[in-house]
């Protein structure tokens, strides 16, 4: 079967190609894929499956594919939104939508996962298990689709989950793996400091929330600092500071946004703990009343080590001519709702290499000139093909 479907996707590259156009043309932002969802649905209208749309706290769709032989089951997903970004990157296929780009690549992970999950389709009779395609809406904004779709239950019978995202971190026919805590988690948060207003001329009476908060900007940064395992990572950004005011007047609120990042769940619960005491702090030493939203979005990402394992050995393992290496990538700075799929079932989110042809300092995911090698779509389609194989095929 194997060797079948690896010909049927080289056969159907144009159309992957073809797909994936259509879609950066046509991105929609999370929560509102719409369109995306609809066109993803009827790409199966007549084929031999189950389809379940609307899954999750979203547009997310589901499609069973049941072998007809006993085996295992398993997950494959991609995700479909796209971002508010206004596109700058020259290409004919441009986004139609002002303000609104895939910039991250979704449109070629949609566009991979369509035509395997099509071939795999055509070759059901062959298949030992069954395959759950997750199309997965809202990864880009939290609180994302991926854990409304595992609160859901349609998961729970899954043994293992696969990934893949495209990265420009190398050329096309390069496959990456990381091995345990791959990708950040992240939180959100949000402090409104509110003292008491007042004359420039008179600071004593009144309760300046700028120097608070000036305060509070410079001593979260030793959390990271002081409190931090020098070996683990952890970033505490402030993205907003929002004191404007009048140059003789003294402000009596301020309001702080930013984001917090940590590389495992160890250096969350420190991050946690040191920030609510320095909030809790600053009400005592400045005499002002914080209120505080902190809200922890999408956990650290951990790859499963022996399924990881797995993925490389069977990519390295298999003589594909458009598979030319495969390689261990660094722990990623960035966070991915992958992750909720992966604390509840063994898994790996692997990478495709897609930087474009003849350019050596690509822009990376998330820039408005960001662009892919569609080489890379039919390497993903093949990686993600050759490692459902290889786990069905496993006793």
């Amino acid at each position: 079967m194997r060797n079948e479907l690896m010909t049927m996707l080289e056969e159907q590259e144009d159309e992957m190609i073809k797909i994936r156009r259509y879609l950066h043309e046509h991105p929609e932002l999370s929560f509102k894929e719409e369109k995306t969802a609809a066109y993803i649905a009827d790409f199966y209208n007549g084929k031999d499956v189950e389809v379940e749309t609307n899954v999750g706290n979203g547009l997310g769709i589901i499609v069973t594919i049941k072998g007809e032989l006993p085996g295992k089951t398993i997950g494959l997903r991609a995700d479909f939104d796209a971002l508010p970004i206004k596109e700058e990157a020259d290409v004919p296929f441009k986004s139609s939508t002002e303000g609104v780009m895939h910039a991250c690549g979704h449109d070629a992970h949609t566009a991979y996962l369509l035509i395997l999950a099509d071939c795999l389709i055509r070759l059901k009779e062959n298949i030992k298990g069954t395959i759950k395609i997750i199309h997965q809406h809202a990864e880009e904004q939290p609180p994302g689709g991926a854990k409304s779709i595992m609160d859901s239950g349609k998961l729970d019978e899954l043994e293992a989950i696969f990934g893949i995202h495209v990265l420009p971190m190398a050329k096309a026919g390069t496959v990456g793996y990381h091995s345990g805590y791959s990708f950040n988690g992240r939180t959100y948060f949000k402090l409104r400091v509110q003292a008491s207003g007042g004359h420039g001329s008179s600071p004593h009476k009144a309760n300046d929330a700028i120097v608070a908060g000036s305060y509070f900007v410079t001593a979260v940064q030793t959390i990271i600092s002081r409190r931090v395992d020098p070996l683990a990572t952890g970033v505490v950004t402030i993205g907003s500071f929002d004191g404007k005011g009048s140059f003789n007047v003294i402000k009596d609120s301020i309001e702080l946004e930013g984001d917090i990042r940590y590389s495992n769940d160890e250096t969350q619960a420190v991050i946690d703990k040191e920030f609510h005491r320095i909030v809790n702090g600053l009400e005592e030493l400045f005499g002002v009343t914080c209120e505080l939203t902190y809200t922890p979005d999408y956990p650290p990402l951990y790859n499963d080590p022996e399924l990881t394992a797995f993925v490389a050995g069977s990519l390295e393992g298999v003589k594909d001519k458009d598979i030319t290496e495969v390689k261990e990538f660094p722990r990623m700075a960035p966070s991915d709702d992958f992750a909720y799929y992966l604390e509840k079932i063994p898994g790996s989110y692997f990478f495709i290499g897609c930087t474009p042809k003849g350019v050596a300092k690509p822009y990376f995911n998330h820039h408005p000139k960001f662009d892919i090698d569609e080489d890379a779509i039919l390497v993903a389609a093949k990686s993600v093909g050759h490692v459902a194989c290889s786990y069905l095929e496993m006793d």
